[in-house]
Order: structure tokens, then sequence, then C-alpha cells
């Protein structure tokens, strides 16, 4: 379940979150309304661009409120932000967020480690921050990501029932969606496949995005069986940014310009403009000088004889 929107799928631009927190430096708030004002014209429908936490944890998400502020004067656009908690996602709200979303890991070693939570703890958060949600604000859209779906650097395997009956809470809980993330890198095609069908065999409309990591090199492969399954949002990162600081060894998520490239050369339109992502993509690189970027297409170029959709 998603913002309706008029395309065969969506690409949520998760880098000006994920991929920022997730990186040393600290990108200038300058820098993210450039960054973001880039995406938005190359057409991309839904940009995290932020979360919601103490400072002291992640400094790069200090200016969380004003980017949100910023990125909502774009009509259109659906602007979402990371909280953990309760306190957080009262922020977002009055920062005016459209959408938020919360990570409740299906593995009880990394629940601890990334929020200090049980994943039952989370649970309760989502039905707290559902009932705010109701009093405050009652457009705004709720997302819990269940993370460490597909595996955990922590634990090890994590039960693909737990995973499910988790989801199922969390919506029962007041989320309006439950998507999955392989937070580590762990996912094989062939998992992510049955356990999306799983997903939306348990949720229906309600189960949510697949957010696919690239750690070994199976993020493409991933994002595509989990179409098969049915799955039509998913996350991206520009240039592959990202990971998660509480998981050891989860590098980077699924490159956006190979994402996007992938599904418009199949046919499936996704109402982002490649080349305005290629040229976001330098704005990115001017406000992050000297960190490493990632993308198969970047260097590459476009197939000759493609020709790009122009939205």
């Amino acid at each position: 379940m998603s913002f309706p929107h008029r395309f065969d799928l969506l690409i949520s631009e998760v880098g000006p979150r994920d991929g920022l927190q997730s990186v040393s430096a600290t990108m200038s708030t300058a820098h993210k309304y450039a960054w973001i004002d880039a995406l938005v014209a190359a057409g991309v429908q839904e940009i995290e661009v932020g979360s919601f936490v103490s400072p002291k944890l992640l400094p790069q998400m200090a200016d969380a409120a004003e980017v949100v502020r910023h990125a909502v004067t774009h009509p259109g656009v659906t602007i979402m932000a990371l909280v953990p908690n309760l306190k957080g996602a009262e922020a977002a709200m009055r920062a005016g967020a459209h959408k938020i979303t919360l990570p409740v890991s299906a593995s009880p070693a990394h629940s601890m480690a990334n929020v200090r939570k049980t994943p039952a703890q989370m649970v309760e958060e989502v039905r707290a921050i559902a009932r705010l949600r109701d009093e405050m604000a009652p457009a705004v859209h709720i997302e819990a990501g269940i993370s460490t779906a597909f595996g955990c650097t922590l634990q090890g395997l994590v039960p693909e029932d737990e995973v499910i009956a988790l989801a199922a809470a969390c919506v029962a809980a007041g989320a309006d969606e439950s998507g999955l993330s392989d937070t580590t890198g762990m996912a094989n095609p062939a998992q992510v496949k049955r356990l999306f069908t799983r997903l939306r065999s348990e949720l229906g409309d309600r189960a949510g995005a697949a957010h696919m990591h690239n750690t070994r090199g199976l993020g493409l492969a991933n994002c595509l069986a989990a179409y098969e399954a049915g799955v039509r949002t998913f996350d991206a990162s520009q240039a592959g940014l990202g990971g998660c600081p509480y998981a050891p060894g989860a590098s980077g998520n699924v490159v956006t310009e190979d994402l996007v490239f992938m599904f418009e050369a199949m046919g499936l339109r996704t109402g982002i403009d490649i080349e305005r992502l290629l040229a976001a993509r330098e704005t990115l690189a001017a406000g992050l000088p000297g960190e490493a970027l990632y993308g198969m297409l970047p260097p590459a170029g476009l197939p000759k004889g493609f020709v790009p959709h122009r939205y």
C-alpha cells in the first residue's frame, strides 16, 4: 500500500536519510535542499529526507525538521521521514512529513542494538504513534518497515514465520502498511519471492515496499524477485549510499540509477527521467566531495539505441 501514483511502480528514494546517515561526512543543509530539488526535477515521487533521532547519535540528521519543511514545498511529492519512537514521530508530524516509517526489527538482537527495544515493544510504539497520528495529523501515513527480515549479522537466521507475524502485528497496531527490509544484504531471490508472496497473502494491499541492499551483489535480482511476487514499491538510494550503523557489515542500498534503468529497460514506467536522475547524482557528489559513489549505469551510460522515457 502506498500513495496512489500514475506509473507502473514507485521508486522511493531513501538516500537523503539512509544514505547520509551512513557516511562520516555531514552534508550541509543547503546541499540537502539542492539534492532533493534535483531528485524532484528528475520525477522522483517519494523521498525519505531525514531521520528524527537524537543529533548526538546521528549528527548528520540534526537538521531533519528544516529539511522536511523545505521538501514539502514541492507539490505532488510524498515526503517521508524515519522515526524510531513516539518523540521522533511527533517531531516529524510537526515538521509536516506526509509519511513516517518505523524500523521494526524481526531480530531481537538487532532491535536492541538499533532502537533499544524488543520487537514486541516496537509494536507497542507503533500503537502509540498511530494514536498520536489520529489525534494530531490524521492524513499522515505510517509504514512499519520490518528490518532484518531476511537475516541478521548479529543473530543469524531470522524465522520467516516471525517476520510475517511481526508485520501483521504492526498493521493490527495501526500501521497503514508493512514492508520488508534486507537490512544486512543477506537475501536471495528465491527467499525474497517466497517471503513477499507470504506477506501479500497475509496483508493484501497493506503489504509495503521492498527495501533491498546490495551487500553481496544481489540487490537488483532481489528487486526483480519482489516485483514478480507483486511488489510495486521499491526503496533505493542514489549512488548506492547507505547501510545500517547498528548492523555490522551492512553496506549500501540498491542503486537508484541502476534500479530505474532495469525497470525502464523492461518497459515498466517509473516516472523518473534517467538523464535528470544522473544530473541529480552530480548534485549529490557536490554535496559530499570525495565520497565513494556506486552504480553500474553511471560509468557505462545508456546502451546504444535505448530511448529513455521523457516524463
